[in-house]
């Protein structure tokens, strides 16, 4: 096991992108992309907690993936019931959490069942919890918090940061430390919006299907360098001795 790597984030997301145009520069069909976009996720899921990271967010399907082409759209559903019938006893042996995230409305009941019997299956673990994107957007999710406060007969005055975060959907987890995005984009396209507002963000050309330990590493590596302040100021120490502070931006 990797030794871990200080300071560790609490909490990565990732957009896990690449996996068409790896398929394609292979001569495959997209799908056998996605399917492969799968057995990486399941590898960084167990890097991840082996490496002390608590809290594992991906998007895997986006509100906007449904103008995809059908025969892919069909696949990724297909592929859904597959991972959870291959994955599910391995995840829920070594720990893992399970919990789905975004509207579920408009997802077939064949799908929402698995995700409910891999949610149930896996309540108990508490090793790391890996919260997965499907039919999720960042703005949907502002929305929908904004309408459950409506409903539930909040003022507008009550209406302030705290009462929507309380309502969002990762409301279960810390903010993210870490954003990564693989396959060169450099975007957040949409994903934990209201969530990723201090995030330190990580691009990489790295097709996902392609992203590894190592190369999980890296991001984890770049991290460590950072500096988080939060818009405080940073405190430096002058060649004389004496303490100086820094505005944040510097």
């Amino acid at each position: 096991m990797a030794e871990p790597l200080h300071p560790v984030p609490r909490h990565v997301a990732i957009v896990m992108d690449g996996n068409g145009r790896w398929a394609n520069r292979r001569l495959m069909p997209r799908v056998v992309g996605h399917k492969f976009g799968v057995d990486a996720l399941v590898r960084i899921i167990h890097a991840s907690a082996a490496r002390g990271i608590e809290y594992l967010t991906v998007f895997a399907f986006s509100s906007e993936n449904w103008k995809r082409p059908q025969d892919e759209v069909s696949g990724l559903m297909n592929l859904v019931m597959v991972a959870v019938s291959k994955y599910l006893a391995r995840m829920a042996e070594d720990g893992v959490r399970i919990r789905i995230i975004g509207d579920r409305s408009h997802v077939a009941e064949k799908v929402r069942a698995a995700w409910d019997h891999a949610e149930a299956r896996t309540a108990n673990n508490r090793r790391i919890t890996v919260s997965v994107a499907f039919n999720y957007g960042g703005r949907w999710d502002v929305v929908q918090a904004c309408q459950r406060a409506i409903a539930e007969g909040l003022r507008p005055e009550q209406i302030d940061e705290a009462a929507l975060s309380s309502r969002m959907s990762l409301t279960y987890a810390p903010d993210p430390d870490l954003f990564i995005r693989t396959g060169g984009e450099v975007r957040i396209s949409n994903f934990l919006l209201w969530q990723t507002a201090y995030s330190e963000l990580y691009f990489t050309d790295c097709l996902w299907p392609d992203f590894d330990e190592r190369a999980l590493d890296a991001a984890l590596e770049d991290y460590a360098r950072r500096d988080r302040r939060f818009g405080r100021v940073k405190t430096d120490i002058a060649p004389s001795g004496e303490v100086v502070s820094l505005p944040a931006g510097s």
